[in-house]
């Protein structure tokens, strides 16, 4: 038996939609997968190959707890987006197969400290203190796919105190589900317990103290948190 010198960190988990809790492993994020989110950060919304980045999986934020502000920002915005919970592993996963590696599915939020992410790119440095701090992936319920199925198309939406600031269907991923599986299963060994943040449509903004923040992805679920 390994007897550890420090206490090892807890497991993290995200709640299940009927009971029980989805153990997470790691936390992949796709970027700029919708062509008007591409847009708007002045980027190119043709179908090149996917990008990824990662978040710590304590980074996640579960059961509508409020968001503290992080430090080192003045420009913290939000992302709205489509999670997807990967329940078999594979490598190389065809797209025929994909979708039968997903367990199922979750609201989530891909907040980003957006000066310290547009420093680091003008630098040609990494991203990870603009994506992967504390707090920065609220997070709803998991509900089973053999519940709700698959979802190709549907309403994604994000309210901010009340007014809508994201609306977009699912079907304008530039990249799908199965496709996005497919690509970096080829980058890394999918394993179950890993979380995939599908990418975020137009109408990315600031928030600041004090704004709560609703999203939905129709047929899947809900999200609230409350930023403090």
């Amino acid at each position: 038996m390994v007897e550890y010198v420090i206490a090892p960190p807890p497991v993290v988990a995200v709640p299940v939609v009927g009971g029980g809790a989805f153990p997470v492993r790691r936390v992949f994020c796709v970027g700029r997968n919708y062509a008007e989110h591409a847009r708007e950060m002045g980027g190119d919304p043709s179908r090149e190959p996917p990008f990824f980045f990662m978040k710590p999986a304590d980074a996640l934020l579960t059961g509508n707890a409020d968001m503290p502000y992080p430090p080192a920002t003045n420009d913290m915005h939000h992302e709205m987006e489509l999670v997807v919970a990967i329940g078999i592993g594979g490598t190389d996963i065809a797209e025929a197969d994909a979708l039968a590696h997903v367990w199922g599915y979750a609201v989530g939020l891909d907040m980003t400290r957006r000066d310290v992410q547009n420093v680091a790119r003008k630098a040609g440095r990494p991203w990870d203190m603009g994506k992967g701090f504390d707090h920065s992936a609220p997070i709803g319920d998991i509900v089973p796919a053999s519940k709700i199925g698959h979802p190709e198309k549907g309403l994604i939406e994000l309210k901010v105190n009340g007014v809508v600031r994201q609306s977009s269907d699912l079907s304008k991923m530039i990249w799908n589900i199965p496709e996005t599986i497919s690509y970096l299963s080829g980058l890394v060994r999918m394993e179950p317990g890993d979380l995939i943040f599908t990418g975020t449509p137009e109408g990315v903004a600031a928030t600041v103290r004090g704004d709560v923040l609703e999203g939905r992805v129709e047929g899947v679920g809900s999200l609230r948190t409350k930023i403090v």
